[in-house]
């Protein structure tokens, strides 16, 4: 017995726009991925940061940290200069090529000490002299200077520690 000619119709229309719709999907994604390398240019400046913990200057000296990705790193030489090779790297871009983890509210340094924002402490982020939480979301400028710090909030440290942020030109 064989299937009713409307039936086997309505399978295959079925399947045509199945196929349809799946290779719609794959260009789709094929040309958004296009679209975001193609926004990617090489550049070539220098930023800057600084990471203070109870008061702490953190240093960057050890090797584990220098010359980690091609688009934005560090280096020994100056290791609080932030070196950008692509355009649109964000602050958490560039974090995230070291061996450490940090976000808005919790820094956990290469050596896994935890300093997250808590009653008594709380981690925050100045940039270009400004309070901004979201500074993590930024993308890198031409000299720019960023500030992290974890401590009980007091302004008149915050100001020494901005100070203290070395200019990248």
């Amino acid at each position: 017995m064989g299937l009713n000619p409307k039936i086997l119709f309505l399978i295959t229309f079925g399947i045509a726009v199945m196929l349809i719709g799946a290779f719609y999907l794959f260009n789709s994604g094929q040309n958004n991925q296009t679209e975001n390398t193609a926004t990617s240019e090489n550049v070539d400046f220098s930023a800057s940061f600084s990471i203070y913990t109870n008061g702490t200057f953190r240093i960057f000296t050890a090797p584990m940290y220098h010359n980690l990705s091609a688009d934005v790193f560090i280096e020994a030489t100056n290791p609080n200069i932030v070196n950008v090779k692509k355009s649109n790297i964000t602050w958490a871009d560039f974090f995230a090529t070291l061996p450490m983890k940090l976000n808005e509210n919790c820094l956990i340094t290469g050596t896994k000490q935890a300093f997250c924002t808590n009653s008594d402490f709380v981690l925050q982020f100045y940039l270009n002299g400004e309070r901004n939480q979201s500074a993590l979301d930024q993308v890198i400028n031409p000299v720019d200077k960023l500030l992290v710090t974890y401590d009980r909030e007091n302004a008149s440290i915050i100001q020494q520690q901005l100070q203290s942020i070395p200019n990248s030109q």
